[in-house]
């Protein structure tokens, strides 16, 4: 029996000893609150504990957004972002940092922007301290763009940004603020009319490549496009003129081949043909002596010719 009680007494000291430490908790966090203007009530605290929402770090949102002066945004509002899995202390952070840099910044933006998985309190930052992007961005070193005249320039550029919060949810990123000043950078080149001019005025190619409104649906303002690097690369109309003359080169020797091809069918034609001819002599002589029309003295001067010619013939491809 003394057992017994002895276990009851001790769990009886356990749960009072838990109580008196959550109605601490309770009890400061209130304070604090009091405090601080931000006026959260006890019952608040004590529900945010059985919502399972860490009550500390809803009352110190709080305490931040009042001293920063705004007020406006409820305990419900930050229970339900943290709910919701969001990042409560960098909404509020960014909130605040907003407000003093006098960028319009709504909560339900805020939270939307943080659901949404940018880092809202860079955002802000760039908005207050814009940040430069280089272009080409990783591995490549240069943007290739050929001038009519046919050289190639290699271009390094430096995008100066500022985030767009307006534009922030669904608006493109980095890369096709990237994207679109290197195609910018190509057709300015593109369209000038020697590389010289650029070389002389390349402000002219970053002013062409503002003016175009690249940042149209994106993230990002576009403050300034600064060319950091000119060189001049291979004459790219030089080589395409070699390797259309060695493709044309390619053509007419295969056109060559070709007659040559066809002369030497021709050639064997006729070869054959002369074979032909002379396995029909002798018939044609046999044909003569039958019919009197060559003699005995006639056909042995042929024999004497065709001799001689094989005699000349074999001469000749000797001294070849």
């Amino acid at each position: 029996m003394n057992n017994i009680a002895i276990i009851l007494i001790g769990c009886l000291v356990f749960v009072i000893g838990l109580i008196l430490s959550i109605v601490s908790t309770v009890i400061s966090l209130w304070f604090r609150a009091l405090v601080s203007s931000a006026h959260v009530s006890i019952l608040s605290i004590i529900g945010m504990r059985i919502r399972k929402v860490q009550p500390r770090l809803i009352v110190d949102s709080k305490i931040n957004l009042t001293k920063a002066g705004l007020k406006a945004i409820s305990i419900s509002e930050l229970e339900t972002h943290y709910l919701a899995g969001g990042n409560l202390r960098e909404v509020v952070r960014a909130c605040i940092a907003a407000d003093k840099a006098n960028i319009k910044l709504t909560w339900q933006q805020a939270t939307a922007i943080d659901l949404a998985g940018r880092d809202l309190f860079d955002a802000v930052k760039t908005s207050v301290l814009p940040k430069v992007i280089d272009c080409p961005k990783g591995g490549e070193k240069y943007i290739s763009a050929v001038a009519k005249n046919g050289i190639e320039l290699l271009v390094r550029a430096r995008v100066t940004v500022r985030t767009n919060i307006m534009q922030l949810v669904g608006g493109a990123t980095e890369e096709t603020i990237i994207a679109r000043v290197g195609e910018g950078i190509v057709n300015a080149i593109g369209s000038a009319d020697s590389h010289y001019d650029v070389l002389q005025n390349p402000h002219s190619v970053s002013e062409t490549v503002v003016q175009k409104g690249l940042d149209r649906q994106t993230a990002f303002e576009i403050l300034s496009i600064d060319i950091a690097d000119i060189t001049v690369g291979k004459n790219v109309g030089a080589v395409l003129q070699s390797e259309q003359a060695l493709a044309d080169m390619k053509v007419a020797q295969a056109k060559a081949e070709g007659k040559k091809s066809m002369a030497i069918a021709l050639e064997q034609e006729n070869k054959a043909k002369l074979i032909e001819a002379e396995a029909r002599i002798p018939d044609a002589i046999a044909a003569a002596f039958e019919k009197g029309q060559l003699g005995i003295m006639d056909y042995q001067k042929i024999k004497n010719i065709m001799a001689d010619t094989d005699m000349r013939m074999a001469l000749a491809s000797e001294e070849n």
